[in-house]
């Protein structure tokens, strides 16, 4: 999936090449998945493959077991590096955007159990609802935004990114420090505390202050 030009102004956000994702990277959600807090920040990949639009469906594949949601705040690169300094960070994210990183938790249960990877669990197609994108000199502040999702209109997460362990900052240094950030790259940024099940029949809606909304219809495959 990618975006057209945004409207009346010209831009293209660039095609994505890679999905980079925090984990643990908000204390209520280490809590609540009985997990240790992280002294750097926890990396794992999924595949622009798995993208979808605002509007478009979530599809479970049948035998999967629980799926769950997962809202965050996603940076988009606009302008790659490597060894990228703190203080000069967030001058490589051209955009912002609302991200659902939907989960196959029976899944990734099951492979963290048998000590093997869990990229599947992550990155099954549909698996990584993204809003429309943002210029980030539109958004106020990236560090003090309220973050929530909602199944069927009940609230099930509700946060502020100033609760973040590691600020955008330091995770995009973090990354650029191992691998190359190139223009096009999402970086999601973690999860608050609530995450839980979806299932086909709910309708998903994940929202950011001052960023914009993804909302998404769940079906069985």
């Amino acid at each position: 999936m990618t975006y057209e030009a945004f409207p009346g102004e010209g831009r293209h956000v660039p095609p994505c090449r890679k999905i980079v994702c925090i984990g643990r990277n908000y204390r209520g959600h280490i809590a609540e998945m009985k997990a240790n807090e992280p002294s750097e920040p926890v990396l794992f990949l999924k595949p622009p493959s798995s993208m979808i639009g605002d509007g478009e469906t979530i599809v479970i594949p049948e035998g999967i077991g629980r799926v769950d949601h997962e809202v965050e705040l996603a940076l988009m690169i606009a302008k790659g590096g490597r060894r990228i300094e703190v203080s000069r960070s967030l001058e490589h994210v051209g955009w912002v955007a609302v991200f659902n990183d939907v989960t196959a938790r029976d899944m990734q249960s099951e492979a963290k159990r048998s000590g093997m990877p869990w990229t599947l669990s992550k990155g099954i197609d549909t698996f990584s609802p993204i809003s429309f994108p943002v210029p980030i000199g539109e958004v106020p502040d990236i560090h003090d935004l309220g973050i929530e999702l909602s199944v069927n209109g009940a609230r099930r997460q509700s946060g502020n990114t100033s609760e973040m362990i590691f600020a955008p900052e330091e995770i995009i240094a973090y990354i650029s420090r191992w691998m190359t950030l190139e223009e096009g790259d999402i970086i999601a940024t973690g999860t608050p505390e609530g995450v839980g099940p979806m299932v086909p029949g709910d309708t998903v809606e994940a929202r950011i202050e001052g960023v914009g909304k993804t909302t998404n219809p769940v079906r069985s495959a």
